[in-house]
């Protein structure tokens, strides 16, 4: 019997890599972890259809079944295509893309790099200027080079999360730096300390005042 975590990589390998979201997680890899978990069904990848399933069954040594089409159904392999002339450079696709396959930069045109999208969709919803449409495209003239269009998704979906993490570390490590220091709350000892060191410094300055003045003496 598989542990867990090689479980887990066997099903993410099965899985198409197209991060779409659509069987209700993040990505292909919190999707395989759900199933080993038990908190999901094999039956929710869409891309993956029906071939997916089976494969995820076999992996499972359980019995196929039907996908779920709640989760909806395959489609023909696509990408996304953005419309430079009415992209305003909003930067919100670019923000969702699970693979980093859109490059652009605020207020300049977007592009897609289609040889790296994985037609996951999840960048037209977000489009205010409505101009991200899919093209359907030739699928991959073999499982092999299939395997490696997923291999790349893969890795790529990764380094984002990657990325995603180091910056979020960078932008909590900057705001506790420009958080201003509380001191801290002395305890009773130190503060009985404190009034008492601060009543003899009181004295002894009462003493070198009266030193300096040169008072007489009285004298009977």
């Amino acid at each position: 019997m598989l542990d867990k975590n090689s479980l887990i990589e066997q099903i993410d390998t099965a899985l198409p890599q197209t991060q779409c979201g659509q069987c209700g997680f993040d990505g292909c890899k919190p999707y395989a972890t759900a199933i080993v978990e038990g908190h999901a069904d094999i039956d929710q990848c869409p891309p993956g259809g029906d071939a997916g399933v089976a494969q995820i069954a076999a992996i499972l040594n359980i019995a196929p079944k039907p996908l779920n089409t709640i989760y909806g159904h395959p489609t023909s392999p696509a990408v996304a295509v953005i419309d430079e002339s009415q992209c305003i450079g909003c930067t919100f696709c670019l923000r969702v893309c699970p693979v980093d396959a859109i490059i652009g930069a605020a207020k300049h045109m977007h592009t897609v790099l289609t040889e790296l999208c994985t037609g996951c969709e999840r960048c037209i919803a977000p489009c205010p200027m409505d101009c991200i449409s899919m093209v359907p495209v030739p699928g991959p003239a073999t499982p092999e080079i299939q395997q490696q269009i997923a291999d790349g998704a893969r890795k790529r979906y990764h380094l984002r999360l990657l990325r995603l993490t180091r910056n979020q570390q960078q932008r909590t490590k900057k705001l506790e730096q420009n958080q201003p220091q509380e001191a801290p709350i002395p305890t009773a000892q130190q503060a009985t300390d404190a009034k008492q060191a601060a009543i003899q410094a009181a004295m002894e300055r009462a003493r070198a005042a009266l030193a300096r003045s040169n008072i007489p003496t009285r004298t009977k």
